[in-house]
């Protein structure tokens, strides 16, 4: 690809300036023509005064855009952007198309926006590839790393369509869901992973500190200490002379629990715990239920077919139990069988689930139907989160302050004991 200067005008008159990244003069002069302006002058551009002459006065210059350009990929990886990152581009995007900007307008413009997670590199590949004749989905499809294949589908569906502008509204509004979700969760863990962690600070503070002061009180002293005081010295002493033996478990259990989570025994082993565990076990399947009516509903109301929908759909699920059953859905959907029977043979999904599937099939809503399923898990959801959250918060505590107190009335007890010895003498 090469880089070609233009001088055009308008047709009101006004003369402008610009960067094309085309493959030769001819398509340049093409690209031209479509945003609708009269070239006056079109050369090749030269150097670093290509990207220059492209960028607004007073942008950002980032130091990778001064490297040659053979080696500047090297130094632009892509990371996989956050949900809320991804919102906040489509959402931008959007909002361009919308305006009334052609698309490679808008891409260009995308460039010089500042959206967290996702580089100004990846919406000027983008422009690219559409300047070549490409498709906007074809286009992303290329970088697998930010864009999902549920991004891409419905981006190719917007474009069939026509509606591509409300194809990226409807993902926005989808990715911030999800953000709220995952947010939600994780605050909800928040406390009682402090929680722990002061508890345990306190605890090896304690050990580590404290208790061989208390020791030294006790060296040269016939006495016959309690027993919770003789188990909290040995304690104490294994971990002075024995730590190493420890941390050989640790590794050992981690390298060992790592290699069955790995296997495909281990794994459904583990997915159908945290599916069916007491009180987790809900927060977990609101969760994966919400998820997957919400993909599904979003696929098929942009006009996703049922089977890449499902497909998709099963590839974002991230319990094994769960896809397997989607699996086996997709599998008799396309033997020309309807949605509700299959999801009920797999015994995974709720009934209710199931019943208003079949109305929506019924009434030839099903997107409607998975919607309103997908706002009902997530409501269940933020309930199930806080009644886990109300739980886990007094149990933690009380574990806590049973390690507490049992260093405490170890260390009482035999104050206690010392004391009563030497008022007997």
């Amino acid at each position: 690809m090469a880089q070609f200067q233009y001088k055009a005008r308008r047709r009101d008159g006004q003369t402008v300036t610009g960067i094309l990244e085309v493959a030769d003069r001819g398509a340049a002069l093409t690209q031209i023509d479509r945003l609708g302006l009269f070239p006056i002058a079109v050369e090749m551009a030269k150097g670093a005064a290509a990207v220059a002459a492209e960028r607004p006065s007073g942008a950002k210059v980032s130091w990778t855009e001064s490297l040659p350009p053979s080696i500047r990929p090297y130094f632009n990886r892509q990371r996989k952007p956050k949900l809320q990152e991804l919102a906040t581009f489509t959402n931008q995007l959007a909002n361009l198309l919308k305006s009334g900007m052609p698309l490679t307008v808008a891409l260009n413009s995308m460039t010089h926006l500042e959206t967290k997670g996702i580089s100004a590199e990846v919406s000027r590949q983008l422009k690219q590839e559409v300047t070549e004749g490409k498709g906007l989905s074809e286009a992303m499809a290329k970088q697998p790393v930010i864009f999902s294949d549920l991004y891409v589908n419905m981006v190719k569906a917007g474009e069939q369509s026509g509606a591509l502008v409300e194809v990226l509204r409807r993902m926005g509004d989808h990715f911030e869901r999800f953000s709220e979700v995952q947010s939600k969760f994780t605050s909800a863990m928040i406390y009682p992973a402090f929680v722990c962690c002061v508890g345990i600070a306190i605890c090896i503070f304690f050990m580590t500190v404290m208790l061989p002061s208390f020791l030294k009180l006790f060296d040269g002293l016939h006495v016959q200490l309690p027993l919770t005081t003789r188990m909290l010295i040995g304690l104490n002493m294994f971990f002075k002379h024995w730590w190493w033996v420890l941390l050989l478990i640790v590794i050992a259990i981690a390298i060992l629990f790592n290699r069955f989570r790995a296997s495909e025994n281990g794994k459904r082993t583990l997915d159908h715990w945290r599916l069916n565990a007491p009180i987790f076990g809900k927060v977990m399947r609101m969760h994966i239920f919400g998820q997957f009516t919400r993909t599904l509903s979003t696929l098929l109301q942009n006009g996703v077919p049922v089977l890449t929908a499902l497909n998709i759909t099963e590839q974002i699920i991230s319990n094994s139990i769960v896809r397997d059953a989607i699996a086996r859905t997709r599998q008799e959907v396309t033997d020309g069988k309807t949605l509700a029977q299959p999801l009920a043979r797999s015994k995974v999904f709720p009934q209710l689930m199931v019943d208003l599937i079949k109305i929506g099939e019924e009434t030839g809503d099903v997107a409607g139907a998975l919607n309103n399923l997908a706002e009902t898990y997530e409501n269940e959801l933020q309930l199930a989160l806080r009644v886990m959250t109300n739980m886990i918060e007094p149990v933690i505590i009380c574990i806590m302050a049973m390690g507490v107190g049992f260093l405490l009335i170890s260390v009482l007890s035999a104050l206690f004991a010392i004391t009563s010895s030497i008022s007997a003498r």
